[in-house]
């Protein structure tokens, strides 16, 4: 990526997709998380899931899971809109630069 414009864009959007993710992402982590591991869980043991210690680690797992994975489409998402708004804005003077270098 030679263009400022672009690299600027994209850490401007990671950076907001960060803090989309401290507001609504943590929570949403959380709870789908949780919901999926113990959802796994009962289709392993087949029925009801007791609270031993083996499924409380197996739902904390599945919390840091969830959270990452909130993280990492927030993140991602937020930089791939922010590179994307970059380009478009750095396209005229893309266009002005790759016409005056043809004239020349």
């Amino acid at each position: 990526m030679k263009n400022e414009t672009v690299k600027t864009g994209m850490k401007i959007g990671a950076v907001v997709g960060g803090v989309l993710f401290l507001v609504f992402g943590v929570m949403a982590g959380f709870y789908f998380g949780s919901y999926g591991t113990l959802f796994i869980l009962q289709k392993l043991m087949g029925g009801t899931v007791e609270p031993t210690l083996f499924v409380r680690a197996a739902i904390v797992v599945g919390i840091g899971v969830g959270i990452a994975a909130s993280a990492t489409v927030h993140i991602i998402t937020g930089g791939l809109i922010g590179t994307a708004l970059g380009a478009l804005v750095s396209a005229p003077k893309v266009m002005r630069e790759a016409k005056a270098s043809a004239k020349a």
